[in-house]
């Protein structure tokens, strides 16, 4: 049995862009709905979202069969949470409220097996390693799993090039609603100072060699992180989908 392939790292060497959305429904059915909807990649939010341990699970299971890249969004980057996420198969981290390069290089420690990392080793137990059944699990996972760090506030972006020197991290995501907060521009999605803000971190990420990420449903931001070279957009949400969906249909027949 083959070491299962990191679908966002192939990915992004394919595209410019990866298109993706972000799950917060823990019903599996939504979680494979979503997975042949076309998008690049899913990300399952375990630290907004009402998500157990089990419904990530499942939502691993339904999206697998999918030509879609899986991340991760735990609600922390406590050792003992990641450890279960991996061991789980999870491959591509996104992991919140990152602000220092010692937060950032404690997430790695979290992920990676030795010398890399301290990651504990309990492949008989582990999804991962396919309880054991997959030849050389332990010498090659690492080069399959993926660390992203979420900059969200503005002590992060000032951190950002301590942050980006890390060989172990492979990018960052920037979550524009916190550092919106951050600046004392809460809910202000269109302001042009947050917008700009966004886009010179994404070109200090792309210049830094690293992979630059945002989430955001403001089409002058998306476009605007387009041009500065962002290598995957989240454009959705499930339940804002869902919402507009069903109010739609409504007002249409009403």
């Amino acid at each position: 049995m083959d070491l299962p392939k990191n679908k966002f790292l192939a990915a992004l060497k394919d595209k410019s862009v990866l298109w993706g959305c972000w799950l917060g429904l823990p019903d599996s059915n939504v979680a494979e709905i979503a997975a042949g909807s076309g998008f690049d990649w899913l990300l399952i939010d375990h630290e907004h979202a009402p998500f157990e341990l089990a419904d990530v699970m499942a939502h691993l299971r339904a999206i697998e069969p999918y030509p879609v890249a899986t991340l991760v969004r735990p609600v922390s980057a406590d050792p003992s949470l990641l450890k279960k996420f991996l061991e789980m198969g999870v491959q591509t981290f996104v992991i919140p409220m990152i602000e220092t390069a010692e937060q950032a290089s404690a997430c790695a420690d979290a992920l990676f097996y030795p010398p890399t990392g301290s990651r504990g080793v309990g492949t008989s137990l582990a999804r991962a390693a396919r309880w054991n059944q997959v030849p050389g699990y332990l010498q090659n996972a690492n080069d399959e799993i993926c660390l992203i760090v979420q900059a969200e506030t503005l002590t992060a972006l000032d951190n950002l090039e301590s942050i980006l020197a890390l060989d172990s991290v492979h990018g960052v995501f920037l979550g524009p609603s916190d550092l919106a907060a951050s600046m004392g521009k809460i809910g202000q999605a269109d302001d042009p100072e947050l917008h700009e803000a966004c886009t010179n971190a994404i070109t200090t990420i792309k210049a830094s060699g690293k992979i630059a990420g945002i989430l955001s449903m403001n089409d002058t931001l998306i476009r605007k992180s387009v041009d500065a070279g962002a290598d995957f957009i989240g454009v959705g949400v499930d339940t804002v989908a869902l919402g507009g969906a069903l109010r739609a249909l409504s007002e249409k027949h009403r």
